[in-house]
């Protein structure tokens, strides 16, 4: 068993986790991956948001592994012979040492993706006007067919005695002079691990980066007034039920001149009395007599393009299904694509029969060989009173 006074080189040390464990990613893990890896521990690590004990140590491995994988020269010497082969290359050192990529890595670890990581950028938090729906009724046929609607809703507006700025016409917003137009206050302090920088949103401007000195009197600085609004709206041919048609730029407007929203009409289809739609299909259930269905007839059943007659071929049976190609419901993204139009035969069996009517289904049966049940006593007794 090894003495514990003694002392191993760290790359000979059983405990010792390399490089590429300390930051969770494989051996062919590329820059992009160790960079993201870095980034998520710093912001999990660092002292200065990490409060345990163990965050300044934990942080400095981390920081030393990304000196090293995050440079070529010294991932290639620790790839062949480990970290005792890095000598005066070696990762360990100043978190902001050679390597390490400087202040902007650290920085980039907390502020990725914010907009402010590049020196003069200014974040536009401008804000952007509400989306807007409106529920839209149509019945089935304009649906099918498609059709042009009038609708009519109120909304925040672009004011138009300041044309939207919020500004007193002939005046301008100013420049921020507390975030000089950035939008944004950053402030430095340092820490045991070098500088910190700190962004908020600049209190003064809301983060827009200018000012109203003499705000507008009609929307008093917002640069919005409630309006009602009429626009019209295209329904394409084969929209249905719960679809929505998303009009960019027609929702509310932004305070100050900030983007527009969107609105969506949400629509609502009214059924059919004796269709039935399943996507593109259409379905209707035919009902016929036994006579009907056994000699054949023709009907007027009911289609998109109004009332047709329909053949019905002898011995038609229970549940047939006729199909009529292409009369169906027009294919929303796929012009001239129509779905199906789909005839469901349900053949009606009597109740209640007449004399006549049983007579001559009881010479059919005879005719044919079938046995059937003959009237019961009550009904002979009924027809020799009729």
């Amino acid at each position: 068993m090894p003495n514990p006074a003694v002392s191993y080189p760290s790359h000979q040390m059983a405990t010792e986790r390399s490089y590429y464990e300390l930051l969770g990613v494989e051996r062919d893990a590329s820059d992009a991956d160790i960079k993201r890896a870095f980034r998520k521990l710093a912001q999990q690590w660092h002292p200065d948001v990490n409060t345990e004990t163990e965050a300044v140590e934990r942080f400095k491995e981390i920081n030393e592994a990304y000196q090293v994988l995050s440079d070529p020269k010294r991932r290639q010497v620790y790839d062949m012979v480990g970290k005792a082969g890095l000598g005066d290359m070696g990762g360990a050192g100043s978190p902001f040492g050679e390597g390490f990529g400087g202040f902007g890595d650290l920085f980039d670890a907390f502020f990725a993706g914010m907009g402010g990581n590049q020196p003069g950028a200014r974040r536009n938090r401008r804000q952007s006007g509400s989306d807007l729906r409106y529920d839209l009724r149509i019945s089935f046929d304009e649906a099918v067919r498609g059709i042009e609607k009038e609708i009519e809703f109120d909304l925040l507006d672009k004011c138009g005695t300041c044309a939207g700025s919020g500004a007193t016409p002939g005046s301008v917003p100013q420049t921020c002079a507390a975030c000089a137009g950035r939008g944004e206050v950053r402030s430095v302090r340092q820490t045991i691990l070098g500088q910190m920088v700190n962004v908020t949103a600049c209190t003064r401007c809301n983060g827009e980066g200018r000012v109203i000195d003499s705000p507008c009197r009609a929307c008093k600085g917002d640069g919005r007034l409630s309006r009602r609004k009429k626009i019209r709206v295209t329904v394409p041919a084969g929209i249905d039920e719960g679809h929505q048609i998303r009009l960019s730029g027609e929702g509310e407007a932004g305070p100050r001149g900030g983007p527009t929203g969107n609105l969506y009409v949400a629509v609502h289809v009214t059924p059919h009395p004796l269709l039935r739609r399943d996507g593109t299909e259409i379905y209707f259930d035919l009902q016929l007599s036994i006579v009907q269905a056994a000699l054949g007839t023709r009907l007027r059943i009911p289609t998109i393009e109004g009332d047709e007659d329909l053949e019905i071929r002898p011995g038609t049976q229970p549940g047939t299904e006729i199909r009529l190609r292409s009369r169906g419901v027009p294919h929303l993204r796929r012009s001239g694509v129509r779905g199906d139009l789909h005839v469901l035969a349900h053949v009606n069996v009597p109740t209640k029969l007449s004399k006549r009517q049983r007579q001559l289904l009881e010479e059919l049966a005879a005719e044919s060989g079938e046995v059937v049940l003959g009237a019961g006593f009550l009904d002979r007794m009924k027809d020799a009173l009729e």
